[in-house]
């Protein structure tokens, strides 16, 4: 495949943006060197990069598009209300639907503010929940990569330049499925834990009674309980893990699938926490989410549409189906190449992430380099594999296809040098110090 016309733009693109892009997990440091620089357009499960090559696509948006690509639906719906405005200066009727639409998903919330990015929700939740209970600490969950871009978050990572001590000092860390860790954490730091965040689950399923255990751990020591659902909602389930579970936070974040790639996301929570960001009540108030923004009409449409999709189509089923029909096909490509021990696929059938394990057996990135680089020149860009309602069989099973030949270059590059396979050098973790 020719990359050339994409390579040059992404030249130019390093010198007007920082690192070339506006996400992190979009920057050419997360691909092998042949890869598309930018994609062009979209269709369903398909996009175009710059250089007229075609691909099926299973990043999708970074997990934000569940239907696909220019869901028609979904485009009608926003084309219909961006003829009648986007943003005024009082609220739009659009936003009451919108509300009524998401909370019917959510039994644990009685009330939802708007806004565009999670990381806009989380900072939202947390800045509510040290308001409620009137401590600083936070924890959150060491196994779960991103919360938020605000400093409580990024300064827990390797990535902490330009975030205070003080403010790194309050944020506190405990083990997904180790109830014992988060007991420590509240017992080592009596009356000062505001809430915990976490994803209720992620590649590994919560242990049986963990969440339960969280939920009361909370509740005793006055701390709110936070899930973000940005990606375990509308796939895992329309209601999110919390449905799944059987288990109510206090608030719980949502986002990505929401709106199918429209930047619109949420807090919503238990009416007595969230009216603090309102003006009827006769207690201090927080500020707690205001943004010009936040709820623009059309991505309010496209939410609404996509939640109906949902019910009327049952995507969340959908997406199990495919994604199991995908999980098959990839564990019997590898156990046919004795790769089953190094290379491998975790998470639920929705939302499946692949892990690569070189010769020692130890996470790797130069091999995963290698299988994202051969997957690319087969025309199946997946990051990770994140399957969406517009895969279809075919495109699977083209992607098995693709997945069987990178397979096999893994395989020499085991038995060998996979110096001597990879153009370029191996991509980087995101969270790094130094460049």
């Amino acid at each position: 495949m020719d990359f050339s016309l994409g390579k040059s733009l992404s030249d130019v693109a390093k010198t007007l943006i920082p690192g070339g892009c506006h996400t992190y997990a979009k920057g050419d440091d997360q691909y092998p060197e042949d890869a598309p620089r930018f994609i062009t357009r979209g269709s369903g499960c398909h996009v175009w990069d710059m250089d007229g090559n075609e691909f099926i696509e299973y990043g999708m948006g970074l997990r934000s598009v569940t239907l696909g690509h220019a869901f028609p639906r979904v485009v009608d719906a926003v084309a219909r209300q961006l003829s009648m405005g986007t943003n005024f200066t009082r609220p739009a009727p659009i936003e009451v639907e919108c509300a009524r639409e998401l909370l019917s998903l959510i039994p644990a919330a009685d009330m939802v503010k708007f806004c565009k990015n999670g990381s806009d929700a989380l900072d939202g939740a947390v800045r509510l929940a040290r308001a409620a209970t009137g401590r600083d600490h936070v924890a959150i969950c060491a196994d779960h990569p991103f919360f938020s871009t605000s400093d409580w978050f990024i300064g827990t990572t390797a990535m902490n330049a330009g975030v205070p001590s003080t403010v790194r000092d309050l944020t506190l860390k405990f083990r997904y499925n180790d109830v014992d860790s988060l007991a420590g954490l509240f017992r080592d730091h009596p009356d000062s834990i505001s809430c915990v965040v976490m994803e209720p689950a992620r590649t590994d399923a919560p242990a049986a009674g963990f969440l339960g255990a969280v939920r009361d751990l909370c509740t005793r020591n006055g701390a709110l309980l936070v899930f973000d659902e940005m990606i375990t909602g509308f796939r895992w389930n329309l209601g999110g893990a919390q449905m799944e579970f059987g288990i109510q936070p206090d608030l719980s974040t949502w986002g990505k699938a929401m709106g199918n790639g429209f930047a619109i996301s949420a807090l919503a929570g238990r009416k007595d926490f969230l009216e603090l960001g309102g003006s009827d009540h006769d207690r201090e108030r927080v500020f707690l989410l205001s943004t010009t923004h936040g709820a623009e009409s059309h991505a309010l449409a496209a939410a609404i549409e996509t939640i109906r999709v949902y019910r009327e189509l049952d995507v969340v089923s959908a997406l199990y189906e495919k994604g199991r029909r995908l999980r098959v096909g990839l564990e019997d490509i590898c156990r046919d190449a004795g790769l089953e021990k190094h290379l491998m696929v975790q998470g639920r059938d929705c939302g499946l992430l692949y892990v690569t394990r070189g010769p020692d057996g130890v996470p790797s990135q130069a091999f995963r380099t290698l299988f994202l680089q051969e997957l690319i020149q087969a025309g199946v860009l997946a990051p990770s594999f994140f399957v969406s309602y517009s895969h279809t069989d075919e495109d699977i099973d083209r992607t098995l296809g693709a997945v069987e030949r990178a397979v096999w270059a893994y395989r020499r590059a085991l038995e060998g040098s996979i110096d001597d396979m990879l153009r370029g050098r191996p991509s980087r973790p995101v969270f790094r110090r130094h460049c």
